[in-house]
């Protein structure tokens, strides 16, 4: 004969199934869903395009970009067409050179991953998306000596900075990534550039990209040069985004994260709500 669990049994497996970073996982990504998705990964768009539910946008520099709320339970017949639809949309445009289709991991795709791969698209490495609260990030981090912080709008400081991003990262430097840049903060799409300097030279980057009517703010482009890694730099620069954007009313930070960064997101609080994958297709 089988007995009822005690009372005290039921409750543990409960709290053992729902714990409270369960909780703030479900209530991060519920909010990542409903106000970071298609207008607001989009402030930037030359042009966009309703395509079903897909939106497909065009960026400066020949750049098309593919994104969604949701696909609206579509089945894979449907989402092969729109995949067929999207390259004849951007391929008519002699302009444009590539094209991302952003996937997200919880999302229902039946046969996205194929359709994607039979028509030309490449998919880049899973990216971690990364959600936490902005009061979490603020900290009182101690700088090594010489170093400093601070926000920088001008071109000269733009193009330093863009130029240690590129060596961080291993690349080229790129003048057209710099122009990039440049640009956005002409248009004054409320993107802040932040920095550490040695004096004066910059040795680490990123930026805040609060989000028009959401509760976020994003944090992107973090680079350190590799002799200056480990030593707090890039923490204390975190930190002071995390003030910023709540100087702006943003309490909730967001970053798409690689391996090599969601470690350090997670030890200063940000979890882990799901994945998103880019595939790219190039001309």
């Amino acid at each position: 004969m089988l007995r009822e669990p005690d009372f005290p049994v039921l409750l543990l497996a409960w709290h053992t199934m729902h714990t409270p970073q369960d909780a703030r996982r479900a209530e991060f990504l519920h909010a990542y869903d409903s106000q970071l998705r298609t207008d607001a990964e989009t402030p930037s768009a030359l042009k966009i395009k309703q395509l079903g539910p897909l939106r497909l946008v065009t960026f400066a520099g020949g750049r098309g970009f593919v994104t969604y709320a949701d696909l609206g339970g579509a089945g894979k017949s449907t989402l092969q067409g729109w995949v067929r639809e999207v390259l004849n949309h951007f391929g008519e445009d002699p302009a444009m050179t590539r094209v991302e289709w952003k996937s997200r991991g919880h999302d229902a795709a039946p046969g996205l991953h194929d359709a994607l791969l039979g028509n030309g698209f490449v998919p880049d490495d899973p990216e971690s998306i990364m959600i936490g609260h902005s009061a979490g990030l603020v900290a009182d981090i101690p700088l090594p000596a010489g170093v400093t912080l601070r926000r920088i709008t001008g071109e000269s400081d733009v193009r330093a900075m863009s130029a240690m991003q590129d060596t961080a990262f291993g690349d080229e430097v790129s003048e057209s990534r710099a122009n990039d840049v440049l640009h956005r903060l002409e248009r004054d799409d409320g993107m802040e550039l932040w920095v550490a300097e040695h004096h004066g030279s910059v040795v680490s980057a990123g930026r805040l990209e609060p989000v028009a009517g959401t509760d976020f703010a994003g944090l992107w482009g973090g680079a350190t040069l590799e002799a200056w890694r480990g030593r707090g730099i890039y923490r204390a620069l975190t930190a002071e985004r995390a003030r910023a954007a709540l100087r702006l009313g943003k309490t909730l930070m967001h970053s798409d994260s690689t391996e090599f960064s969601r470690p350090i997101l997670e030890a200063y609080g940000l979890i882990k709500v799901s994945t998103t994958t880019p595939y790219e297709w190039r001309r």
